[in-house]
Parts: structure tokens; C-alpha cells; sequence
């Protein structure tokens, strides 16, 4: 995620940001600045002790916002604990210490984070950070569990180093990944919700030897791009992928492949329960009729490799698709040189889309390895739109809105062309 793009599901929401008395408190820091510099209106609330490990100037110089640090302050006349309780769309606790989590259990309200939070009906996500002992005790757990089932969110802990030098479980979640589930737990009741959408995204590699390999420029930035905006809008998000050059969003499956026929068979074993399937993979078309058992030895003259199809996946899922009723909503990719809109409709019709999008690859800016993308939707109802050159989380977002109409039966959406 590009912390200095605004990102939809984040954008104009009121998040508090609780920081506790532990050393991951510096981690805070990052997920402040990168909530507000993704649209959130954040504001921090720090217990005594956090205020030991980073002083709260920090914190509203990253925000622009007064930081909140006494429980018996007053605000334009206002209990500015209870105020900012009713205005939250999230709470965030990270860390959240071993302490702060019992008094959170416990509905004790001794300091503006515990207090602030048992007045806020707001989804609570915690991102706990302590000792490795500390987190495994039974008190510790059972806090966990009394919160989790009250309806609090819970990301990491993660192993590893720890401030005692030890390593182990106890490590405060990352950042990233922090903002990744605050992201999710936003999105959950979106107009996706109770949705699966299945996306295949990467370029397929056809092994020619035990070391060399057909493949593409693909890096899977838009499929991966497709499958973080399905989840904030709320679906359930399954990618099958080849090896990528970005990770996987946080909180969506993942089934990885390598070849053609391997992303066939997964499409195929999960397409029962996809009511969405987005064909972002660039494919390859063929792959090497045969595979030798040893390095191929470089020697004098040509080397002639034949070449056979590969099965084409979305040609084959559209032409059951009237049989068995599923994906309910189909969506492909096109990334073309030459006569776009001709080869994209080709494409449109043949394997029974309901919308496909082209982009020009040998365009500058547009394709493969880039961060955005300039695309024509096309639809099978005849409808054509050029998009201006996005971002590749915009054009997601934007393509979200479309399959969440169609998935409801809306008709076409204002995608705001």
C-alpha cells in the first residue's frame, strides 16, 4: 500500500489510534501517519506510560490534531472522551499491552484510552504487543477471548525478537498490516458482503527444464490491487496466482500456482462457491510440448522448442457457465499492442464475459510493472467507456462498484467517468 495515496474505504473515516505503555509504541507512529496520509481523520489518545516511549507532539505533527492524554481535559466545553467515543467509525489499541487489554476486558475506565472505549460502540481492533509469557498466560488469553467474542478484532501478535532480547510470540504487528486489517474490518458490511470472488492474477510460467521457464511481464500488481478492493468492499477474496512481485493483501486466501493448467484446475476446484471470477493473470497461450529432465546444455546452432495451447480458463468457465449457473458475474483482462477495442471484444464475446477491460501495454504508464493503468471497459450490453490513466487501486475501486451492481441486479453503475 502507498501510504500517500488516499484509499477509499479509509477515506473521511474517524479513527482513534490508542497507544499504550510498550517499546512497540514507535510503531505507532507509521500507523498514524499512514492512516492520515490515506484520508482518515485520526486521533491519538496515549496512556501516561506510552507517553514514556513517544512524546505526543509527534503524534499531532504526523495528524494535525490535538493528542489526547488526560482523562479530565475539556474540549470546546465537551467530556472529549465521550464525544470522540460517538464520532469513531474504528478504535485502534496498538500496542495494546497486556494491561491495557485486562482493563479493556474488564470495562474499567481509568485513562482515555479504557475510558474512551467503553463508551464507543465503534468495531475495536487490537494489535497486542508484549512479552512472550505475558501473552501466553491463561489471564491474558482469557481477556482476549471475553473482547473477541464481544465483537473485537484482533491482528497479530507476530514472532520474533522481542525487547527482552528473547525471541518468541509478543511482537506487535507490523504497520502494514495493521492498516491492511483496519481496512478490512471498515470494509466488512460493504456491498460485497457475502460475496466470494475468485481473481487470478501474475503471469504463468511454463517450465521448459528444471531452470528455465516461459513466462510474461506480468507482476500481478492489478490483481492484487482487485483483490484488497473486493475485501474492503466487504467480500470474501480468493487469488490464484503464479509467483508474484507483490504480496498478497492481508486477510484474502491465497492459492498459488505456477503453470496454466495448475490455475485451470484451482479455478475449476472452487468454482462451485465463486459468485465473481476476475481473470486478471496474464496467461500464457502456450507452453512447451515437452519439458526436458536436465538443463538444456548450450551448443552450436538454433534450438527449436515446439510450442502447444494452453487451455484457455475463462474460454472454458463461460462455456459452462449457462449449464451450471456459476460465477454469476464474469470479468476479464486484455492487454493489447494493436486494435484494442476489435481484439478486446473478440475476446469479449468468445469466452462469455460480462465485461472485460483492455489497456494498451506498449503504452508508457499503462501495464505491466507500473502503478497505474489506462483502460477501456467494454460490456456485453454494447457499452463502452474509456477510463483516464488511474492508479491500479482506482481503477479496482471503480471496477468493485460495477460488479457489486451487477452482483445485486442493479444494472450499470455510475462509475464515474
Amino acid at each position: 500500500m502507498d501510504g500517500h495515496q488516499v484509499i477509499r474505504v479509509l477515506r473521511g473515516k474517524h479513527i482513534l489510534l490508542g497507544v499504550t505503555g510498550g517499546i512497540a509504541a514507535y510503531k505507532a507512529v507509521t500507523v498514524a501517519s499512514r492512516l492520515t496520509q490515506s484520508g482518515a481523520v485520526v486521533d491519538v489518545l496515549m496512556t501516561e506510560a506510552a507517553q514514556r516511549f513517544v512524546a505526543p507532539l509527534t503524534f499531532s505533527a504526523l495528524t494535525g490534531r490535538t493528542v489526547r492524554s488526560d482523562l479530565w481535559s475539556l474540549g470546546n466545553g465537551q467530556i472529549m472522551h465521550v464525544t470522540m467515543a460517538h464520532e469513531a467509525d474504528l478504535f485502534v489499541v496498538a500496542p495494546a499491552t497486556a494491561n491495557t487489554i485486562a482493563k479493556l476486558a474488564l470495562g474499567l475506565a481509568d485513562d482515555p484510552i479504557s475510558a474512551t472505549a467503553l463508551a464507543s460502540k465503534a468495531p475495536l481492533l487490537l494489535a497486542p504487543a508484549m512479552e512472550t509469557g505475558m501473552w501466553e498466560s491463561p489471564a491474558t488469553q482469557g481477556h482476549v477471548q471475553t473482547l473477541a467474542d464481544r465483537g473485537a478484532f484482533v491482528v497479530g501478535p507476530m514472532a520474533g525478537r522481542l525487547a527482552s532480547g528473547a525471541v518468541g510470540l509478543g511482537r506487535m504487528a507490523e504497520p502494514p498490516q495493521i492498516i491492511e486489517m483496519a481496512r478490512k474490518v471498515l470494509g466488512r458490511n460493504g456491498s460485497l458482503a457475502g460475496v466470494h470472488v475468485a481473481i487470478t492474477a501474475g503471469g504463468t510460467q511454463e517450465p521448459l527444464d528444471p531452470v528455465r521457464f516461459l513466462t510474461n511481464r506480468s507482476s500481478g500488481k492489478m490483481g492484487m490491487a482487485l483483490a484488497a478492493s473486493a475485501r474492503d468492499f466487504g467480500a470474501r477474496v480468493t487469488v490464484i496466482h503464479s509467483p508474484l512481485q507483490v504480496p498478497v493483501p492481508f486477510g484474502v486466501e491465497s492459492i498459488p500456482v505456477r503453470t496454466a493448467v495448475e490455475m485451470r484446475d484451482a479455478a475449476f476446484d472452487i468454482l462451485p462457491e465463486v459468485d465473481v471470477l476476475i481473470g486478471a493473470a496474464a496467461v500464457a497461450d502456450y507452453q512447451p510440448a515437452e519439458v526436458a529432465p536436465q538443463k538444456i546444455k548450450k551448443k552450436h546452432g538454433s534450438l527449436p522448442i515446439e510450442l502447444v495451447r494452453n487451455p484457455d480458463i475463462l474460454g472454458e468457465i463461460g462455456a459452462q457457465r449457462k449449464a451450471s449457473g456459476y460465477p454469476k458475474v464474469m470479468v476479464g483482462f486484455a492487454a493489447e499492442t494493436e486494435d484494442l477495442l476489435a481484439n478486446a471484444k473478440a475476446k469479449l464475446e468468445s469466452k462469455k464475459l460480462d465485461l472485460i477491460l483492455v489497456n494498451d501495454v506498449s503504452a508508457p504508464h499503462s501495464g505491466f510493472g507500473v502503478d497505474t493503468n489506462q483502460v477501456t471497459l467494454l460490456d456485453r450490453w454494447g457499452d463502452v467507456r474509456p477510463w483516464p490513466l488511474l492508479t491500479k487501486d482506482e481503477v479496482a475501486d471503480r471496477l468493485m462498484v460495477w460488479v457489486a451492481r451487477k452482483v445485486h441486479g442493479k444494472g450499470l453503475a455510475d462509475l464515474g467517468d
